[in-house]
């Protein structure tokens, strides 16, 4: 036997001929297929057949060689098989095409394939795990995809610079590659598949969540996994009243809808996005044109598959034995239709346990007997009597002749067949959920006694944490949840790290969580599964269109929905429970939400139906899992906000989510019908617990006002009046969040002072002195906002220094005179000084007056205030002290005087005058 041991994938061959030749000696050639061995020169066995060995307890598979060759495998002149040379097609998708390139990179995977829509390239490889994994009742499927930050040129902005876990929409891409995908997987497939995808370019207009999916379904059908159709996907936009194929972000920006779609060239396999109250019409208008992209696309993988395909490995599937399935059904049948009836979960859930460990302990250990065959097996075989004389004697009493052999009569022992418990365990389930099928379409009645499209009983509780800022526990059936809003400021945001260099902030958003105890189980509690985040995501789309724009509300708003109870449709309780939360916090939403869960019955022929596909409402877990479809609406009664589709089957068409959609309509109709009966109803106002955000707005240039120099002036203000924030923005919108009222009007009116416009001649009365310097004091006008009053317009009397007149704290009457370019403000209180004050300053020294009343009314001669200017200047200079040096002659004085006459000749200028007020100094 030859073993796999060093990794390599050779390709599979359906005959089993012989796999060893002896001619003396064993001898084995690696088929050119390989690529580590392209080297050697061509062998003459070139195909490959399975193997199968008992290792460990566990079924080896290798793949050995054998006689035959395909054509495909054959190698060039190089030694590289044709399979594994570069090739490129172009693939039409929308209004552009994408390129698909197969053979360059990744040559020892199973498949490897880059996939380019402009600059944007995702490389997408598949890997096949050599020896089988112990059966189970899913495909050991694993799906990684990653978003390279060098892909962008640039790096992570944390503090390490290496990708490390998968952020949330990275598992939510995940997720949308693999749903898809697992519907096309066989059963009995159990070699582990990995699927790992890179985004090694982003051009920042090509989305790469979908070129990813359509690589992976390349990947795969290019590869030796025995699916059976190829898959791709689209992203349907819609802008001014027409869908777009694979829109661009700039597009998006603009779209009505976001819908991803995947699928088969036959049927739609999933469906996954969420839109702006769209009508169900319209939606289906969607989704019909993204199935014929879709169609399209995968017309081109066939194609591309015919010529680089890999065989596949369909001789390593491995199905229970047929029998098996009809003698689970004989011993549990009639026991397992009593189970099913049980309407509550755990009891018929413990029920079906018990009655699976019997017919385990049946069919591996004490031996499976069939119970129709069971009274002619254990019938008594005729007496056997051998004579030799050939003479007919009569045996008395039991007397036997010696020479005679007596078989005495006895019972034939029946023949007792053991299976392996994993076999089944697999078709347990199969069975049980076949008995649950047949039992909705025969009798109409589903486990818990609902027709098709009943709904589960429904109550709501709003207000039932009294310190959060909302709260709702929503139950339906046996599903709850417990949703809690907590709204805050902007530093409450979720901040996202994009592969383009900008930062998301989110200033909404839902946490879900689903613990073990929510079905009565013990499980580990650790980080938010992949689950989580995908249920937490689509129930947080879904309340988003009905929140008021950022202007009308600036609150953040977080939701978290932890489940209580669980039977199915947990995610739709989130999007009811936080509905509900949502008003009781006292956000005005627009309208309420509602969502609901939809499943089907494909094949009802098969279980005793006419053959019309079943839709059913409001599903349960066990209808989740034992049907076919799990279709998830929410919205309002007239349009949809978010939808998601998980198909278990080979697809559904266009009619059949028709009917599914139109269905969930009227079930939404109803659930917001209940949702209005809660008790106690939502509050609807704003908690006295939640913080207060104030909303103003200041001129742009403003903002470095109430900032300050390095931060200094809005902390100060914030440890002033103890407010919780102040953020500011460039547009001049200004955000204060506080605990309480009064902290709040105290700092509105602190930075409405700081930002106002003061104007030439405004009056300002008991103005506060804050501080004095040499040449005036800073008076506050308005809390927070000061202004300079020269040390010459304090009083109409020349000042050796301030502190003659006013000291710290004095309160004072002060007039706007001067307000420059940077905002400061140059204030006068000698102008509002009393008449009887002003007038005697108007004279000189000797008590002459300068002028009379007349020449006052008539203005000041042009001559005489130059000549007054200069004087007072010159006895201004004389007083401050500034003298012409000793021993300067007399122009050197003069340019002295001439050069503060300019600069006071320059402020006079350009500080405003009122020409009626005003009177002139003496000369």
């Amino acid at each position: 036997m030859l073993a796999n041991t060093c990794g390599l994938h050779f390709r599979p061959c359906y005959s089993h001929t012989p796999e060893f030749s002896h001619s003396g000696t064993c001898q084995i050639s690696l088929s050119s297929y390989c690529p580590r061995f392209h080297a050697f020169t061509k062998p003459k066995l070139s195909s490959l057949s399975l193997l199968r060995s008992k290792k460990n307890g566990k079924s080896l598979v290798t793949r050995a060689l054998t006689n035959s060759a395909e054509p495909d495998s054959v190698a060039a002149s190089d030694g590289i098989p044709s399979s594994l040379r570069p090739f490129s097609v172009k693939i039409p998708v929308g209004d552009r095409h994408i390129l698909v390139e197969t053979g360059h990179m990744g040559r020892q995977a199973s498949g490897a394939v880059t996939v380019t829509d402009g600059e944007t390239i995702v490389y997408t490889s598949v890997c096949l795990a050599d020896i089988p994994s112990e059966p189970s009742d899913f495909f050991p499927l694993f799906v990684n995809y990653q978003e390279r930050f060098s892909a962008a040129g640039r790096t992570s902005g944390g503090f390490f610079k290496r990708e490390g876990r998968a952020r949330d929409h990275e598992v939510l891409i995940c997720r949308l590659i693999d749903r898809p995908l697992r519907p096309t997987m066989p059963k009995g497939f159990y070699h582990e598949t990995q699927i790992l995808s890179w985004v090694l370019s982003y051009d920042g207009l090509h989305t790469p969540d979908c070129l990813a999916i359509t690589a992976a379904g390349i990947a795969v059908a290019l590869s030796e996994v025995p699916n059976s159709k190829a898959v791709a996907g689209v992203r349907i936009g819609l802008v001014n009243d027409k869908f777009i194929v694979n829109p661009t972000t700039k597009e998006m920006e603009d779209s009505e809808l976001d819908l991803v779609l995947a699928g088969t060239d036959s049927a739609i396999l999933m469906i996954e996005g969420y839109g702006n109250f769209l009508p169900e019409e319209m939606l289906l208008q969607a989704v019909e044109i993204g199935q014929n992209a879709v169609i399209a696309i995968c017309k081109e993988v066939d194609a591309l598959v015919r010529e680089r395909g890999k065989p596949k490995m369909l001789d390593a599937i491995k199905l229970p034995p047929p029998q098996l399935y009809e003698h689970v059904e004989e011993i549990a049948g009639k026991e397992l239709e009593k189970v099913l009836e049980i309407k509550n979960k755990i009891p018929r859930r413990k029920a079906l346990l018990s009655l699976e460990e019997k017919v385990i302990s049946i069919l591996t250990e004490e031996g499976y007997v069939s119970l129709d065959t069971t009274s002619e097996v254990l019938e008594p075989i005729p007496d056997l009597v051998e004579d030799e004389d050939e003479d007919d004697e009569v045996v008395v009493d039991g007397e036997v002749d010696e020479g005679d052999v007596h078989i005495k009569p006895t019972t034939r022992r029946p023949i007792l067949t053991l299976f392996s418990v994993v076999d089944v365990k697999l078709v347990f389930k199969e069975v049980t959920s076949n008995f649950l099928r047949r039992r909705i379409v025969e009798g109409g009645i589903r486990s818990d006694g609902r027709t098709p499209v009943e709904i589960r009983p429904i109550n709501s509780r709003c207000g039932l944490l009294p310190r959060a800022h909302g709260s709702t526990l929503f139950t339906r059936g046996e599903t709850q949840s417990l949703a809690v809003v907590t709204l805050g400021d902007k530093q409450m945001a979720q901040r996202v790290d994009n592969l383009v260099d900008v930062d998301e902030l989110k200033r909404f958003y839902l946490q879900y969580s689903f613990p073990p105890s929510c079905v009565g189980e013990v499980g580990r509690i650790g980080a938010p599964s992949r689950r989580e985040i995908g249920h937490g995501t689509l129930a947080e789309r879904a309340l988003e269109p009905s929140l008021p724009a950022e202007d009308d509300f600036p609150y953040t708003i977080r939701v978290e929905s932890t489940i209580t109870e669980s039977n199915g449709s947990s995610s739709m309780a989130s999007v009811c429970g936080g509905s509900l939360a949502l008003q009781d916090a006292g956000v005005p939403i627009k309208c309420p939400i509602a969502g609901i869960a939809m499943g089907l019955v494909n094949d009802t022929k098969e279980f005793g139906g006419d053959g019309t596909p079943l839709i059913l409402s409001d599903i349960t877990g066990s209808e989740d899992a034992s049907g076919d479809m799990d279709f998830k609406v929410a919205g309002n009664e007239t349009g949809i906000t978010a939808f998601q589709m998980d198909i278990k089957v080979g697809g559904i068409t266009i009619p059949i989510m028709r009917e599914a959609l139109l269905q969930a309509k009227d079930g939404r109709k109803h659930i917001l019908a209940e949702m209005l009966k809660s008790s106690p109803p939502p509050s609807k106002r704003l908690s006295q617990y939640a913080p207060l955000i104030h909303i103003m707005k200041v001129l742009p240039e403003k903002i470095n006002l109430i900032i300050g120099s390095g931060g200094k002036k809005v902390k100060s203000i914030i440890e002033e009046t103890r407010v919780e924030a102040i953020d500011t923005q460039d547009d001049g919108t200004v955000k204060i969040t506080a605990n309480d009222l009064s902290s709040l009007e105290k700092c509105k009116a602190i930075i409405s002072n700081l930002t106002m416009v003061p104007t030439i001649g405004d009056i300002y009365r008991n103005c506060e002195i804050k501080t004095i310097a040499a040449y005036g004091v800073f008076v506050e006008i308005a809390p927070g906002r000061e202004g300079l009053c020269h040390i010459s317009e304090l009083s109409s009397d020349w000042l050796a220094k301030a502190e003659d007149v006013v000291k710290v704290g004095d309160k004072i009457d002060v007039k706007v005179i001067e307000v420059n370019e940077k905002g400061q403000l140059r204030l006068s209180r000698r102008a509002l000084l009393p008449e009887a004050d002003r007038d005697s300053s108007s004279k000189d020294n000797t008590g002459n007056p300068s002028r009379n009343k007349a020449a006052m009314q008539k203005g000041p001669d042009k001559s005489t205030s130059k000549i007054a200017g200069k004087e007072n200047m010159e006895q201004s200079n004389v007083q401050k002290g500034v003298l012409a040096p000793i021993g300067s002659s007399s122009e050197d004085a003069a340019k002295l005087q001439k050069k503060f006459i300019r600069k006071e000749a320059t402020a006079t200028k350009d500080r405003p005058i009122n020409k009626e007020k005003t009177k002139s100094t003496s000369s």
